[in-house]
């Protein structure tokens, strides 16, 4: 068996996430099925695995998956030939023939997510499933002072939504950068981390945004992360305006 490792985008908005659930559209599925076609559909099924799931309405710029295949072809032979069976709405960027023990979840290091919060005075129907939209005034100051309080490794409890299966709510947040996009009139939140929980990031981005429009005290981090309950976070922001930038590996071992 031949193990390759795929990097693809995705734009999340008619797909219910990533993961493979029954009698629904997932990037997932979508992907086992081109798969097991190039593969002859053999038994039993080649199963994709990604670095991690995505929910519905959540985009990937580059997001990253493995599989075992019984045919060896070439890296650029494999892209086109996925790319000519998979629909407009995924992309694969690069397929790369690796090591057996790569793993697409277990070998990555880090993960960069993006948000992208439109601030016009309504919504832009052309934005509405790409942005999360938000029209009140923003203080970016107040919003990067707070956001160094998510810095380091904490328990994540108050940031994760009901429905996690992590075992542990404990994660280390490397970075967190906020920018002003005058072009497009939005705040861009980039956020990494060495794995991010089960809403965590639209969690985080909802909280800056009440502090960045003077609703929360810019130091109430601090205290929410200590009080370890999910009601004092309160809000999450829309999965539209969320997107997995890359996945980062180190040094991968690659053969072709």
């Amino acid at each position: 068996m031949y193990r390759y490792k795929i990097t693809f985008a995705y734009d999340g908005s008619n797909f219910s996430g990533f993961q493979i659930q029954p009698h629904k559209r997932t990037v997932e599925q979508v992907l086992k099925n081109a798969v097991n076609k190039i593969a002859k559909h053999p038994i039993p099924e080649i199963p994709v695995i990604g670095s991690g799931r995505t929910d519905a309405g959540v985009h990937a710029l580059n997001q990253v998956a493995h599989f075992d295949i019984p045919y060896r072809l070439s890296n650029e032979s494999m892209r086109k030939a996925l790319n000519s069976i998979l629909p407009l709405d995924i992309l694969i960027k690069k397929a790369e023939l690796v090591d057996n023990d790569f793993h697409a979840r277990y070998s990555a290091h880090n993960k960069t997510y993006r948000y992208r919060v439109d601030q016009g005075e309504f919504v832009n129907p052309f934005k509405r499933n790409y942005t999360a939209h938000f029209k009140y005034p923003l203080d970016l100051t107040l919003m990067r002072k707070a956001a160094k309080d998510f810095i380091g490794e904490h328990d994540f409890t108050s940031f994760v939504a009901s429905g996690s299966q992590a075992k542990s709510n404990v994660r280390t947040v490397y970075k967190i950068d906020i920018k002003r996009d005058e072009l497009r009139n939005e705040v861009v939140f980039d956020f990494t981390g060495n794995g991010f929980l089960y809403n965590q990031i639209r969690i985080m981005v909802a909280f800056l945004l009440e502090i960045g429009s003077k609703q929360r005290p810019v130091d109430d981090v601090k205290r929410v992360l200590a009080a370890k309950d999910r009601t004092q976070a309160r809000m999450t922001a829309p999965a539209s305006g969320l997107y997995l930038v890359s996945v980062d590996y180190g040094n991968d071992r690659e053969s072709d």
